[in-house]
This record gives C-alpha cells, sequence and structure tokens, in this order.
C-alpha cells in the first residue's frame, strides 16, 4: 500500500465548465466530450461544493471506512449522477472505497480525483472535467482542491438566458424578469471577478453566441487553451449517452438559438431586464435596446418580494404534493 496519492505526473490539470445556468453548459459539455482524451460525465456532480463545507465531518481519510462515508455521501447528493452519467465507471461504493484507501487518496480532492480518473480511463480518455455551472460562483473552492484545473466560464445573452429560466421557474425559482436579470448577472459577474484573478491559461471566458456562429474558431480556442489537439470529432452527434435527457445537445449547432428574445420577450420585460443588467450587458459585448435606465430601488424591492413569495409558495405545494 502506498502512504501517500501522488498526482498523475501530466501537467494538464481537470476541466470545469461553469456560467449562469441556462447558458448552453450542456451543449459545451457533449461536445467536449467527444474529443478522444477528454472524459466528461454528461450529468451535473453538484457534491463537490458541499464535500467541501462539511470536510471536517468525515474525519480522518486514512481511514477506509471514512472514504466509504464520502462517497456515500456523494451518493446521497447525486445519486442519478452517478449512476446514469458516469459511463467508464459503475459507482459501487465498497469496491471503490477499498480501491482508492489502497491508492493512499487520503484526502478528499484526491478521493474526487480518483473517482473521475477512474471514470476517464474506462473511457479510455487520459484527462477528466465535469460541467457543473453554479461552481462558477466557488472557483477559490475549486482551485484549492485542483490548483492545475482550467475553468471555461460560458457566457450567454442574459435575455435569452431569462427566457430559459422562465421555462423551468420551479426549477431555479425565477418568477419574474427583474428577478432574471438580478440572478444572470449575480453568476457572470461573480465568474469574471474571480476569473480576472487567475492567469490567462487557467481562466478563460467563451460566449455562447460566438460558439453557434464561429463554433470551428471557438473550439479551436478552447482547445489550445487547454493544450489539446483540436479534434474534428468535437462536432461528431451520435445518439448514445442518453438521447432523451437533453435532445438537443445530439443536434448540430444552430446559430437561430441565439436572439429568441427579440421575438419572444415583451417591450416591458426587455426595458425591465436592461433595466437592472445593462451596464453588464454591456460589458459582455451584448447590445441593449433600450436605455438601460436602472429601476427605482422601491421597483427592484417589490420584484424581489414578488419572486420571494413565489418561491415560498411554490416550494410549500411541491412538499405538499410530495
Amino acid at each position: 500500500m502506498t502512504s501517500s496519492f501522488s498526482p498523475p505526473s501530466r501537467q494538464q490539470g481537470p476541466i470545469f465548465i461553469v456560467g449562469a445556468p441556462r447558458s448552453g453548459t450542456t451543449m459545451l459539455q457533449y461536445r467536449l466530450r467527444n474529443h478522444p482524451h477528454i472524459s466528461l460525465p454528461t450529468g451535473e456532480s453538484h457534491f463537490f461544493i458541499p464535500l467541501y463545507r462539511n470536510l471536517k465531518s468525515f474525519g480522518d481519510l486514512r481511514q477506509a471506512d471514512n472514504i466509504r462515508r464520502v462517497l456515500q455521501a456523494m451518493h446521497e447528493q447525486s445519486r442519478d449522477f452517478l449512476e446514469t452519467d458516469l459511463h467508464g465507471l459503475k459507482f459501487d461504493v465498497d469496491r471503490l472505497a477499498r480501491e482508492l484507501h489502497t491508492e493512499g487518496r487520503y484526502t478528499m480532492p484526491a478521493i474526487i480525483s480518483g473517482l473521475f480518473e477512474k471514470n476517464a480511463r474506462g473511457e479510455g480518455k487520459s484527462r477528466w472535467g465535469d460541467k457543473t455551472p453554479y461552481y462558477v460562483m466557488h472557483l477559490p473552492k475549486l482551485l484549492e482542491w485542483f490548483p492545475d484545473a482550467q475553468i471555461v466560464h460560458l457566457i450567454r445573452d442574459g435575455r435569452d438566458v431569462a427566457l430559459s429560466l422562465f421555462g423551468r421557474q420551479h426549477d431555479f425559482s425565477v418568477y419574474n424578469t427583474y428577478f432574471a436579470a438580478e440572478y444572470w448577472e449575480s453568476y457572470v459577474e461573480k465568474g469574471r471577478a474571480l476569473g480576472s484573478q487567475l492567469p490567462p491559461q487557467q481562466y478563460m471566458e467563451l460566449r455562447y453566441e460566438d460558439l453557434l456562429t464561429h463554433p470551428e474558431d471557438s473550439m479551436q480556442r478552447i482547445c489550445t487553451f487547454l493544450g489539446e489537439p483540436y479534434s474534428a470529432e468535437l462536432f461528431a452527434i451520435t445518439s448514445v449517452d442518453d438521447p432523451g435527457k437533453t435532445p438537443l445537445v445530439h443536434e448540430p449547432l444552430k446559430a437561430d438559438n441565439a436572439g429568441k428574445w427579440r421575438s419572444k420577450m415583451t417591450p416591458a420585460q426587455i426595458r425591465a431586464f436592461e433595466s437592472v443588467a445593462g451596464k453588464t450587458l454591456r460589458e459582455f459585448g451584448y447590445d441593449l435596446v433600450t436605455p438601460g435606465t436602472p429601476p427605482a430601488l422601491a421597483v427592484k424591492a417589490a420584484y424581489r418580494l414578488h419572486n420571494k413569495v413565489l418561491t415560498r409558495f411554490w416550494k410549500r405545494t411541491r412538499r405538499a404534493l410530495a
């Protein structure tokens, strides 16, 4: 048995795809997982930050039983991900706990990377990554654990994001345009602020719209950033990997998936969104169709209250129906 875990000698670390929810990160995830070197599960992990926050509760990770507890906590948090989105590994808590302990993976990042590395090897890949959008709010935590990680921050026009959020409003608790604007703005601004503190070889931004209109150039940029060779396989369209989960990812990229807000948002919605996030839209290269005059504080407060009330109402309703 080895006394401690030694990370692989390869210089390139894990890849994290992040961004505001509904920004096209799944589309990018499925394109990059076509790369012959890169393993990306087809879902979202979600357990990194809870494990970070509760690290002390697992005790001494040199003990196999505590490694098992970590894996069980992962499973409780993200059962579907671990059972259906890892395509190179069967998630068996007892077997994995024994293997990780034997390999000397005695820290939380070593345990997590061990899981993803085993999955990558099972897929015949040499590098692992993860797509969980909200990790954009926690980049320092990710980099504390994985200091050689590379971050790809995908950014989409917030007005199109708002439309997509409204389609799943109960999942994201976004019930009005003002709050949708604040929600989107909080993600993209936090990602840029944290990313600006990182060296250029560790953090890159890509606009979803550029990926749609200039797909080859955009993927070439990403490959160059990641230090990986460009591959035509990135745009392969297949029907494998749970095609029913997100059907759009099995279709070619379509430029008309951008700018839908121009025809599907009402003038009042456009004005509301741009009044809140107009400055941020401009900073990311998006044109406004209104002056983008900030709303009165009372108006913002009213819409925040409206969103809060509806969030509480629907959460209670869903619990009652469960």
